[in-house]
Formats: C-alpha cells, sequence, structure tokens
C-alpha cells in the first residue's frame, strides 16, 4: 500500500473518494484491529497514511518526528514515511480552523462545551484556545479528570454559548442514535458536529430546528484533507480549490427526496431527477412491494396500517443512510416524525404541491379509493408536507419544467446555517 487510512471502522469513510480525486493516487481504507495496529505501523509498508478513530493518540510512540501543532495537541492524523523515518502531522487542526471560518462561527470570548475526549477533541480544544475562547467544558461518558457526565451538563445550561460534538456517537450507521438534547441550553449561539456522515446528524437538525447556527464536519474533512494531500506529495493548492470542491462533494452526496399526494408525479419525476444528476432512483412503495410480496392494497385487505408503516419506516430508515439517491415516498411517509428525520440526515425534502383538482383516483391506493378519501387525505396532510418540506414545488406546472426548478436549487444553501 502506498496510500490510505487507518482506523478501526471505516465503512462510513468519504477520504477513499476526496484523496483519489484531488490526489490522482489509489488509496485504501484499512481497518485495524487493536491487535493489527502495532504491526502495521512497525512493517511500514505504506508512504503516507491519515490516522483516525482510536488511533490518533495512540500512534505517537511510534512516530520519529512529531510537528509542533501534532505535539501540543497529542494527537496525530497524517504520517509521512520517510525512507523509514515515521513524521506525524495533524491537519486536522487546520480543518476545523477552516470550519470555523467558514460556517461563521464565532467562539472568541465564548463558552464552549465539547463533546469527547479523544484526539479530535483536543484539536478542538487547541484551535478554541488558539482564537481565545473564554472557557472550555468537556463531556464523556467515561468520567475522566476535568470532564462532565451527560448528567452533569445540567450544571451548565445556563453557560454554554457553543456546542461542538467530536464523537462518533451519531455517525452512521447509527444515525438513529441522539447524544444530547438542546433543551433548555439558553444561550446557545453555535452548534458544529465534526460528523460529515450523516451530512446532518440528529444534534445538528435539532439546532436547525431551534434556529441556532450549525454547521457539521464535511468542511473539516475536505480542507484537513487537502492539507495531508499537500504534506503526501509535497505541492501545494489554492485556498478557493478547497471551497471549490467541498461544494462538488456535498451536492453529490445529498439526497433528492420527493414527498407529496398519491399521483402528485414522484415516481415519474424521481425517475428523470436520477438519470439528470447521475443518481440511483429509489422508490419506496417499490421497495415495499418487495418486501411484502404483494400489492399494497392487497397488503392492506388482511392488515393494519400500522403493520405498514412500521414497515416503510423501515425501508425509509435503510435509503435515508445512503447517499447520492434520488427517493419518491409514498404519501402518507410524513405521518411519522422519525421517518422525517431520517431522511432529512442525507437529504432535501421537496414537496410537489399539486392541487387536489389534478390528483388522481387509482384502484391501487388503499386510503384513497374515492374522491371524498382523497380529499380528506389531502386536507390532512398538506399541513404534514409544509410542516416536513425543505422546498415548496408546484406540482401543477409541466413535469419538465419542474425538474428544472428542482435542479435549479443550490441545495448547498440548505448547510449554510
Amino acid at each position: 500500500m502506498e496510500y490510505g487510512l487507518i482506523g478501526k471502522k471505516l465503512d462510513h469513510s468519504f477520504s477513499k473518494e476526496i484523496h483519489e480525486s484531488i490526489g490522482k493516487y489509489p488509496y485504501e481504507l484499512i481497518e485495524l484491529d487493536e491487535s493489527e495496529f502495532e504491526n502495521f505501523i512497525r512493517k511500514k509498508e505504506f508512504k503516507a497514511i491519515n490516522v483516525t478513530i482510536p488511533y490518533k493518540e495512540k500512534i505517537i510512540p511510534y512516530l520519529d518526528y512529531i510537528s509542533p501543532e501534532a505535539q501540543c495537541i497529542k494527537a496525530v492524523n497524517v504520517v509521512i514515511n520517510d525512507h523509514g523515518v515515521l513524521r506525524g502531522y495533524n491537519t486536522d487542526y487546520f480543518g476545523f480552523l477552516d470550519l470555523l471560518r467558514y460556517s461563521k462561527i464565532e467562539v472568541t470570548n465564548k463558552i464552549a462545551l465539547i463533546l469527547g475526549t479523544g484526539g479530535t477533541s483536543k484539536t478542538v480544544s487547541k484551535v478554541l484556545r488558539d482564537l481565545n475562547v473564554k472557557k472550555i467544558y468537556y463531556a464523556s461518558t467515561s468520567k475522566k479528570e476535568n470532564t462532565l457526565s451527560y448528567d452533569e451538563l445540567r450544571l451548565i445550561k445556563n453557560d454554554v454559548e457553543i456546542i461542538i460534538n467530536t464523537t462518533p456517537k451519531e455517525m452512521c450507521p447509527n444515525n438513529d442514535q441522539e447524544i444530547l438534547s438542546l433543551n433548555e441550553f439558553d444561550k446557545l449561539e453555535g452548534v458544529i458536529d465534526v460528523i460529515y456522515n450523516p451530512l446532518s446528524t440528529n444534534l445538528v437538525l435539532k439546532a436547525k430546528e431551534k434556529k441556532i447556527k450549525c454547521c457539521n464536519g464535511l468542511y473539516m474533512l475536505v480542507s484537513q484533507a487537502f492539507y495531508a494531500v499537500e504534506l503526501f506529495l509535497n505541492i501545494k493548492f489554492d485556498a478557493k480549490q478547497i471551497e471549490k470542491y467541498y461544494y462538488y462533494l456535498l451536492n453529490k452526496k445529498i439526497n433528492y427526496v420527493l414527498i407529496g399526494m398519491p399521483t402528485s408525479g414522484k415516481t415519474t419525476i424521481g425517475q428523470i431527477l436520477a438519470e439528470k444528476t447521475h443518481r440511483k432512483f429509489v422508490d419506496i412503495d417499490e421497495e415495499i412491494k418487495h418486501v411484502i410480496g404483494m400489492d399494497i392494497s392487497t397488503y392492506f385487505i388482511n392488515h393494519s396500517e400500522e403493520e405498514f408503516r412500521n414497515i416503510e419506516s423501515k425501508i425509509i430508515k435503510k435509503y435515508a443512510k445512503m447517499n447520492n439517491l434520488v427517493i419518491s415516498t409514498g404519501g402518507g411517509s410524513i405521518l411519522l416524525k422519525n421517518n422525517i428525520q431520517f431522511l432529512k440526515q442525507n437529504g432535501q425534502l421537496f414537496f410537489l404541491d399539486r392541487s387536489l383538482e389534478k390528483l388522481k383516483i387509482t384502484s391501487n391506493r388503499p386510503l384513497a379509493k374515492t374522491r371524498k378519501d382523497l380529499a380528506n387525505l389531502y386536507s390532512i396532510r398538506r399541513r404534514l408536507y409544509l410542516e416536513a418540506m425543505d422546498y415548496q414545488i408546484d406540482g401543477d406546472k409541466q413535469i419538465d419544467e419542474i425538474v428544472n426548478i428542482i435542479l435549479s436549487t443550490d441545495l448547498s444553501n440548505a448547510y449554510k446555517e
């Protein structure tokens, strides 16, 4: 191996894609357990590697040189093999600094709470101190010196202005976990989650709901990768290239999610969108049919709506964890709040708002077989669509016009809170 990333669990990582794109070299993801880690490092069979959880601190004793910022932080995420001499660096420091600049979250003279005490926590702490933060609290699930348990955070809720998550708690595939409630943090001004997969963790989604400035860790990931490639290849990038590639990657990873009433055009429009954006198309109703082995209307004859919604939720959860999709949802998918939350983690929700007069009655819709049933559903669900959506689209327009409106939407704006 020449270049790659080592860590314990890497199935969430975007690093291979990023490095191969900007560095133009093969890049491997190497998952190592504790027993394999030391042997891998001692063999030195690599030119340069990135290091992630849980080895950013554990790798230090094996290094011959540690850069000043890495020495101060006591965490390393880049190792260069210079003819057998291992040199350690911390590009996360510069990545997080760039993230703060990009997100415009002000930390100077603020009181911050850092969730986690590992290598990334130490990096974030160093950046905050260099930017003259007023005070830093630390929270950890394992009680350590000078840290608070999560139960003890109630004692500082009236002080904290910035919260930064450096733990992998809500990282894919554990998207449904929740690390912290933001209730009662009355002075909270900013939330930063260094997790980038999903694009919006539950912590970030809560901040968005409360209109608190927030950001994920994708910009940090891209920025530190550019700095790492500079070290790998001894080259220099223009700073504008970081932001340009960030927007490219973000728009590539976002899912287009279509919500709306039955016969509002979600499937037809979704298929066209998928073709034009080179994304995979997923029709949730069709996926449900594969699971239940019959038409949905037939399923409703012998099963309750609750049983159907449970199956629907499991399928939504499965695909919501993925990236670069166009997802057409069933008309009732917005009835459960969890479905909306899952879909928003990696997606932007487009409500195809077709007027009641233009919706059609079809025999395969078990809850809308008559015009009266359809009208009742419409009156109930339209409010829910409006609450769940990120963008409202006039569904009475021509299909091509609707597609063009969606394609012209700058999805990255949703991540500039």
